[in-house]
């Protein structure tokens, strides 16, 4: 189902500033600890106070779906960091499972605050430093949901297609000035978020969770979930030198998913 944790990726990024929402824990932490493996300085902002606890980079607990939270995790990164060189939007939920006439409001308007409305206000927040840093990269994270309808999962798919819009018209207003915009698409990544994702459609669909697993991974030519470090790997590649003259792009590390279940 997945082929190990993957070999983290290598490259100097010494002198790096970066700043990673939702970086305290889950694919966000392995994004951290490679950019600073890496030689990068790095900046998170985390709404779990657990994960903060135990994160050792410079950190402001703020929640993603509350734009003045937004704004200060930026402006903390910044007096922190002296500057910013790589912004990484990577706050995400998965919303709920359901009928689209099943779906509350609120579950709604969280999930497109979070997914995709963060995304906007860090950015507007960060561009002035990209530019006054003579360019830098901003990494969105959407999803295979951004390029796939996914059935009983309206809101996030909308979220992480409208991340997609975002991130190419950002790419055609920031480059002039020397800053890619790049969107990562992950497929399914091994861990506890897909696993309450497999358990909520398998129950919606009344199969068995071994099932609903075989089903997704089979959705992959590879017939395999990736994992953290893949997009982590990903996210280095996009904010390196390697990845000087791409912008503008929704870069599936998916496995080579050709569906949906």
């Amino acid at each position: 189902m997945v082929t190990g944790a993957h070999v983290p990726l290598t490259v100097d990024l010494s002198g790096l500033r970066v700043a990673i929402s939702a970086g305290a824990g889950g694919i966000g932490r392995v994004m951290a600890d490679s950019f600073a493996a890496c030689g990068a300085a790095v900046f998170v902002s985390d709404v779990d106070a657990a994960a903060l606890e135990s994160c050792p980079y410079p950190r402001l607990r703020a929640d993603a779906g509350d734009p003045a939270d937004c704004a200060a995790f930026v402006d903390a990164a910044l007096a922190e960091l002296g500057g910013l060189d790589v912004l990484v939007n990577n706050a995400g939920i998965a919303g709920p499972t359901a009928p689209v006439e099943e779906v509350a409001p609120d579950a709604l308007d969280a999930t497109l605050r979070i997914d995709l409305a963060s995304m906007f206000h860090c950015a507007r927040r960060a561009i002035p430093a990209l530019r006054a840093a003579g360019g830098g990269a901003i990494v969105n994270l959407s999803s295979a949901a951004g390029r796939f309808g996914f059935p009983l999962r309206a809101p996030y798919s909308a979220a992480k297609w409208g991340v997609i819009g975002f991130t190419k018209s950002l790419s055609m207003e920031l480059g002039p000035d020397g800053i890619r915009v790049n969107a990562i698409l992950p497929g399914p990544v091994d861990g506890p978020r897909i696993r309450a994702v497999i358990a909520a459609k398998a129950a919606a669909g009344g199969v068995s969770v071994n099932e609903m697993t075989d089903r997704m991974v089979g959705t992959t030519s590879l017939r395999s979930f990736v994992t953290q470090q893949d997009i982590a790997n990903m996210a280095l590649y996009l904010a390196s030198p390697f990845g000087a003259t791409i912008s503008g792009q929704a870069i599936a590390v998916d496995a080579d998913m050709q569906g949906t279940v």
